[in-house]
């Protein structure tokens, strides 16, 4: 990596080029999460069945977000659960972000915002309770740290800079270009979260001093993953509740699957084999999958 900041894992180190894959979340109502997904946060169908759809940008075919139904799931209650605290969707530059939050103006979606110093970030929670974040990343030649310590913040945001940021283009969707950034989630420990997902499944530690929170990436991001104890007392979501199923980390290739699939094994944790890869579970629940970008298992 040739960012000068950061502490690699003691062991396996995940690929520079991981990327995050998809998301999938259980929902109590297919058509209701589907309206919501559409209209209010611009992505498409690219399939669906009776239970489930799967969704991606306006401009690509990629996959973000699944969504399976299982009529009369529990939404996320006020003081969350251990699990998914959001989901973060990345747009290709910061006048998508300004259409998206004039977007968001215009139909009246109250929403949460914030300056982190290495993103801009709108905040948004779906029907079920389930956390969404929309955020644009600044250029990393901006992005600043103290010693190996990235700097991040919550800082008001200045939304008439990123409105006007767009120049007055209507929003049409999510354009091409957009992905999964990252995902956050709520743990109960923050040690039990770094030994897990530092250690054993070999992301980089980024940011360490936030107050509650860890975040992790490869590659010199600022974070594919975020863990915090804001809700530590919680209870993990169960089969029973809207929730993350699971959520992707796609490397280069096979051999980089089977070389974290063994460093987690080796840190304790029971790894899953499938056709499409390998699967395994945080200390929460939480389940990861590990995919390859050939596409080979």
């Amino acid at each position: 990596m040739a960012a000068a900041y950061g502490i690699a894992p003691p062991g396996y180190r995940l690929p520079d080029a991981t990327r995050l894959g998809r998301v999938r979340l259980q929902v109590a109502d297919l058509a209701r999460s589907l309206a919501y997904y559409e209209r209010v946060l611009g992505l498409r169908v690219i399939s669906r069945d009776a239970a489930s759809a799967a969704l991606g940008a306006a401009g690509g075919n990629d996959v973000i977000v699944e969504l399976h139904e299982r009529p009369g799931a529990t939404p996320v209650p006020h003081n969350g659960r251990l699990g998914l605290y959001h989901f973060a969707i990345l747009l290709p530059d910061r006048g998508a972000l300004g259409s998206f939050v004039a977007h968001l103006a215009a139909i009246g979606m109250r929403a949460g915002m914030s300056d982190h110093l290495v993103s801009e970030a709108v905040y948004l929670t779906d029907p079920d309770g389930l956390g969404i974040e929309v955020y644009v990343d600044r250029p990393r030649n901006e992005w600043r740290h103290e010693g190996r310590q990235l700097l991040m913040t919550t800082e008001p945001l200045d939304v008439d800079s990123v409105i006007g940021a767009s120049a007055g283009a209507a929003w049409t969707g999510m354009p091409a270009g957009t992905r999964l950034g990252h995902v956050h989630l709520f743990v109960s420990d923050l040690a039990a979260g770094e030994k897990f997902y530092h250690a054993g499944l070999g992301f980089d530690k980024t940011v360490w001093s936030y107050p509650g929170a860890l975040f992790l990436a490869a590659g010199g991001y600022h974070h594919h993953l975020g863990t915090n104890t804001w809700a530590r007392h919680a209870s993990p979501a169960n089969e029973h509740d809207a929730r993350l199923l699971d959520w992707e980390v796609v490397v280069p290739a096979a051999t980089d699957v089977t070389a974290a699939a063994a460093s987690l094994a080796a840190a304790g944790a029971a790894v899953e084999w499938g056709e499409t890869g390998a699967a395994v579970r945080d200390p929460w629940g939480t389940r990861v999958r590990l995919i390859a970008e050939d596409g080979v298992a």
